[in-house]
């Protein structure tokens, strides 16, 4: 079945010729006329945990980003967008978790969700090819850049969207004083050469972090020197190789220090690996990132520790997780934007 699906014939190869375009059918089946829902067992859909912002704020990223889009992701969008705005507050916080009784079962708030949901906006901002989509994307985005979060991680995925927004209109004068914020939250690398990370643990969605380092060197001129964000993002790539492969941090993290696990490995971390290293190529021409993609992508098609795809393709669905026996084969939300996002990458720079 590996060689079906194009695992790659050697480590950090590439993708080969079968390696499959994005496929939106997944996310449309966990999709309603509300937003995303967040669980399915294997592929069904698990409605009784409802929605939740991240998630909805990452598929308006893929869906933004999606080249051409057919009109059902453009459908995607547009819900996409509906909900996040409905999720937002008049101070520019936002909701989470929404019930399937369409009932928010928190305050507004700005955890990790908040982040995503400037993302998500900035990108629909910057990169939608509907002009109404643009412009209620730009209005939410605006309301919510003026609110900081003390989370490194809620500020790098604002972050990524501010980026998105000054790409389009370099004068927005908020999402420019959000970068600069951003990467000065996250900080830059130590001066130990063994662990040149700003924090003493690797969590989730690590690369993001370097990502935003790397993209305010570019968009501020007062931004950090771009050696910081190349080294951050160097070195966590060096730390997730074995044998040529990439094999992720796991959900549960790595302190320095500490022995580092190898399960249960995480989507995410491949696709935020994958985010990063296409900023880096495009920032450097450097084309040893565009590997970086490609082992990202070679993770979800079968070139990872355990040797086995972590996509569906009946389903077009992403595995949750994978784990020392293998796949979880439950396919949510989460894991098949991961999917998606990662698979974007590989049309361009295969």
């Amino acid at each position: 079945m590996t060689a079906a699906l194009g695992r790659p014939a050697a480590p950090g190869s590439g993708p080969q010729p079968t390696t499959p375009g994005p496929s939106f059918a997944h996310l449309s089946r966990l999709s309603d006329d509300t937003g995303l829902f967040e669980h399915a067992r294997h592929a069904i859909v698990r409605r009784e945990h409802g929605y939740c912002t991240d998630d909805v704020a990452r598929g308006l990223v893929v869906t933004s980003r999606q080249p051409e889009p057919t009109e059902e992701v453009l459908r995607l969008a547009e819900r996409y967008l509906a909900f996040l705005t409905h999720a937002q507050d008049a101070a520019g916080a936002f909701h989470n978790r929404l019930g399937h009784d369409r009932r928010w079962t928190d305050e507004p708030g700005l955890g990790d969700w908040w982040g995503r949901a400037l993302w998500g906006l900035g990108t629909a901002a910057a990169r939608s090819p509907a002009a109404w989509v643009r412009e209620e994307a730009l209005v939410a985005f605006s309301r919510a850049a003026t609110r900081r979060s003390p989370a490194p991680h809620a500020m790098a995925f604002a972050g990524l969207g501010a980026a998105e927004v000054l790409r389009r209109h370099p004068a927005h004068a908020a999402a420019a004083a959000l970068l600069t914020d951003a990467a000065t939250t996250i900080g830059g690398p130590g001066a130990d050469p063994r662990w040149p990370w700003p924090w003493p643990r690797l969590t989730y969605a690590s690369a993001a972090l370097a990502e935003v380092v790397i993209l305010a060197s570019q968009l501020r001129h007062d931004g950090p020197p771009l050696d910081n964000g190349l080294r951050m993002l160097a070195w966590l790539r060096d730390v997730q190789l074995r044998d040529g492969h990439l094999s992720v941090v796991p959900a549960g993290g790595w302190r320095r220090g500490e022995a580092r696990l190898r399960h249960d490995q995480q989507p995410i971390e491949a696709a935020a690996f994958a985010d990063a290293c296409a900023t880096a190529a495009t920032v450097t021409g450097d084309p040893g990132w565009e590997t970086g993609i490609r082992q990202a992508v070679g993770w979800f098609l079968g070139d990872n520790d355990v040797g086995t795809p972590m996509w569906d393709p009946a389903t077009g669905g992403g595995y949750d997780g994978l784990t020392p026996r293998g796949p979880n084969l439950n396919q949510g939300a989460e894991s098949t934007l991961a999917l998606i996002a990662t698979l974007q990458h590989a049309r361009r720079w295969s």
